[in-house]
């Protein structure tokens, strides 16, 4: 991962810490890289796992209250993309993008399309509003589950 940004996201775990009077533990900082060392979305548990895996000591209240830490410092952001399983995601190395979730599989695919960006300028303009974010999430069927599907007899 870019060194310059892992600097960029410890100091800002680092100011906000400080700033709420909150302690600047060795665990949280190794939760971050973690997370910023790995590509896409990813689960709390798994995350644990990973992290367990690597011999890296945390305790699963430590993790789960450092991703809250992690939440309120804006350096990831919270998806729930269906179902009681939370996603987080770097908040900041990611472009623009949205979500294609599989209502079968649960598969998360991201991506962009400039014509979202063109229909977002166009709201902002049509209702007077400036648009700081968007989130958009399209639910369907991916294309592995359409091909494992079996066409029906009559």
């Amino acid at each position: 991962m870019n060194k310059e940004l892992i600097n960029t996201v410890r100091q800002i775990l680092s100011d906000y810490l400080e700033k709420n009077g909150l302690r600047k533990t060795p665990e949280r900082f190794a939760i971050l890289e973690e997370i910023y060392n790995y590509d896409g979305h990813f689960e709390i548990e798994k995350l644990y796992i990973t992290m367990r895996n690597k011999n890296i000591s945390i305790s699963r209240a430590t993790l789960y209250n450092t991703i809250e830490v992690l939440l309120a410092a804006k350096i990831i952001k919270k998806h729930q993309f269906g179902g009681n399983v939370k996603h987080y995601e770097k908040a900041l190395v990611n472009t623009q993008h949205d979500h294609i979730i599989c209502v079968i599989c649960g598969k998360v695919q991201e991506f962009s399309d400039a014509r979202v960006s063109d229909i977002r300028l166009s709201i902002a303009e049509s209702f007077q509003f400036k648009v700081s974010h968007h989130s958009m999430y399209i639910y369907g069927t991916c294309s592995e589950c359409i091909g494992k599907m079996k066409p029906k007899t009559d």
